[in-house]
């Protein structure tokens, strides 16, 4: 099932807010069962099997869950990390090794992350270049591969290296299934992904 959106959301800022609307209805039973389709499917793709070096988040503003995952992981040997909003920069990430002792803190935009001075030491971050795979979240997909963000350009700023380094991390997006739209405009920044996973569907450019 494909949704449509009116003509006149076609302008990025209108679709992310009509896509986090879509993703916000979701009743906790739905986000419940989403997370645990989308991990199912994650866990037969050959990337998430191969990896042993893997950043995802914690999810906020109804976004899809993907930590239903990291116990499969852990028993697999994979570090886990999490994106940290990098201090002193120009809107790029750290990624800190989580773990369930990791002390946390919230960021300025009300989302969990592991604290500034434990991510500070070099021994538990990690250069965005040394992952194997990063699970990032989406406000829009479509059925080209193309993705919406929310707009802040971290991910964007922090991969931009993958337009001329080989070999790179490889990077799947994760979104509801209501988040699926028919065509989406795409920025000259956008970094693309190699993939995009719903609870519903995975679409590779």
């Amino acid at each position: 099932m494909t949704h449509d959106l009116p003509l006149e959301l076609s302008d990025r800022r209108s679709l992310r807010r009509e896509l986090r609307r879509r993703r916000r209805r979701l009743s906790a039973s739905q986000r419940r069962q989403a997370a645990y389709a989308l991990c199912r499917r994650l866990r037969q793709l050959p990337e998430v099997k191969r990896a042993r070096r893997v950043a995802l988040y914690l999810p906020n503003d109804g976004e899809v869950d993907p930590t239903p995952l990291i116990a499969w992981f852990r028993r697999r040997g994979v570090r886990v990390y999490l994106p940290v909003l990098r201090p002193l920069s120009d809107n790029r990430l750290w990624f800190v090794h989580y773990h369930a002792q990791t002390p946390m803190r919230t960021n300025r935009f009300s989302i969990l992350e592991p604290s500034t001075r434990h991510g500070a030491h070099r021994a538990r971050r990690l250069p965005a270049w040394a992952l194997d795979l990063v699970l990032m979240p989406l406000v829009g997909f479509d059925p080209q591969g193309n993705r919406l963000g929310m707009g802040g350009g971290f991910y964007d700023r922090t991969f931009a290296f993958r337009r001329l380094r080989r070999p790179h991390p490889r990077l799947i997006g994760l979104a509801h299934d209501c988040q699926y739209v028919e065509r989406l405009p795409v920025a000259d920044w956008d970094v693309p992904l190699d993939a995009i996973v719903s609870d519903a569907r995975t679409v590779r450019p």
